[in-house]
């Protein structure tokens, strides 16, 4: 990820097709280390295609990708059900839901934003 975020901050400052050498000082910059064949992997995959169009193309194959609790929840359902012995699955019982008050305080040291 380190890589790809060199790339782009070398693409946002005006370098469209940034070299290794402008990664590599990118990433000393903030005390990185530069992987060579990560920079050289990135840098072949990327060759001649705009920024702009893969960042889009990205953004449509995470679109199909599912982001929610659903998952998670489909598979805490499934595995009463797969305990095995002991008829059918028991309704699963929702948790009761805390309501937390929040307090306002006068600690702010005497600061306000409407003073």
């Amino acid at each position: 990820m380190k890589v790809i975020a060199a790339f782009l901050l070398a693409v946002l400052g005006g370098n469209p097709n940034p070299t290794a050498n402008d990664l590599k000082t990118i990433l000393g910059s903030v005390g990185a280390e530069a992987d060579e064949d990560m920079i050289k992997l990135l840098l072949d995959q990327v060759e001649g295609k705009d920024p702009t169009e893969l960042i889009a193309s990205g953004r449509e194959k995470l679109a199909s990708v599912p982001s929610g609790g659903g998952a998670a929840v489909a598979a805490v359902a499934a595995a009463p059900a797969s305990g095995g012995g002991g008829g059918g699955a028991a309704p699963a019982e929702e948790a009761p839901k805390k309501e937390e008050k929040v307090e306002e305080s006068d600690d702010d040291m005497g600061f306000s934003l409407f003073d």
